[in-house]
């Protein structure tokens, strides 16, 4: 996946579609948007009939008014000349709606905003990245409306990585970001058996680490990239690459959505839904195969 042409992103009608909007447009031509549907869900789209008796300029359908408000909203905005849109207004419940439509639609990218001094818990968009037929993309309240010039990939050469790298070589190619890579490696618990120091058994590791990256790379036929090696010491997986991120000047983080955690984390991998639980300050994408947690979802509710 080296294009994201059609994408959704669920809006609120609140501060925060003000703030992700912007950003959205912005990353526009990074993610290879030619298609944005807009889709809102209200609980109940029926007006009680006391109300309307009772205020009778109320008989607009309120689907079509939250339709002409969205529509007011993206007049101010700096919308791409080559980008079609379309705006979706469905009653009932968020996930189900939205994963609905997701199907329907066909889209590539689901866009989720992320709340960190705004109202709200932000549990919808941990749910979606788990359940989602496609690729999630993160935007948070406090990053600024740009292009990134650094992104940071965590991999652990699985498979899915691949994907990842996929996206990042176009990005790196048309837009000049810089792509680096994450591998955290650690010791393994039982080292000290060996007669080694922690430390030297840690080199070892790390020299292991970087001969399987170079087969890595060799495997997929993909150029070389830098990476980092970064040992894991206390610290969860996740917070170590947050901090990182902030570290090293990463302006978003993509990785895959699965990888050597086997069935432990059937629709996410366990670092990536980590992240998206904890990760609230850079804006990142949870690049998945397109599909794949879909049709598990529909095998499973065969079962």
């Amino acid at each position: 996946m080296k294009n994201f042409e059609r994408a959704m992103i669920g809006l609120d009608l609140s501060e925060m579609d003000n703030l992700i909007l912007p950003k959205v447009f912005a990353l526009s031509s990074l993610l290879g948007l030619k298609k944005l549907y807009f889709i809102h869900i209200t609980k109940d789209l029926s007006i009680p009939d006391e109300i309307r008796k009772n205020y009778p300029d109320l008989a607009v359908p309120v689907d079509e008014t939250l339709d002409k408000e969205i529509r007011e909203s993206l007049k101010d905005l700096e919308i791409p000349a080559d980008l079609e849109y379309e705006i979706i207004v469905e009653e009932g419940k968020a996930m189900e709606n939205v994963l609905r439509w997701a199907k329907l639609k066909d889209v590539d990218l689901l866009i989720m905003g992320r709340k960190k001094k705004l109202e709200g818990s932000g549990s919808l968009a941990k749910k979606m990245a788990q359940k989602a037929p496609c690729s999630v993309l993160f935007l948070t309240e406090n990053t600024d409306v740009k292009v990134p010039h650094k992104i940071l990939i965590p991999m652990d050469f699985s498979d899915h990585s691949i994907l990842t790298l996929q996206f990042a070589e176009r990005v790196s190619e048309d837009l000049g970001a810089e792509v680096v890579g994450l591998h955290i490696y650690e010791v393994p618990i039982g080292y000290y058996k060996t007669g080694k120091s922690y430390g030297e058994f840690a080199e070892i590791m790390k020299k292991h680490a970087e001969k399987d990256y170079q087969n890595f790379l060799k495997k997929n036929n993909h150029d070389a990239i830098d990476c980092i090696f970064e040992l894991k010491k206390t610290d969860p997986r996740a917070e170590m690459i947050i901090d990182l991120g902030r570290k090293h000047g990463a302006e978003m983080i993509i990785m895959g959505s699965r990888g050597r955690t086997g069935s432990a984390a059937v629709l996410l991998g366990s670092v990536a839904e980590s992240l998206v639980h904890k990760n609230n300050e850079i804006p990142m994408l949870i690049v998945k195969k397109k599909g794949e947690t879909m049709g598990f979802l529909e095998a499973f509710s065969k079962i």
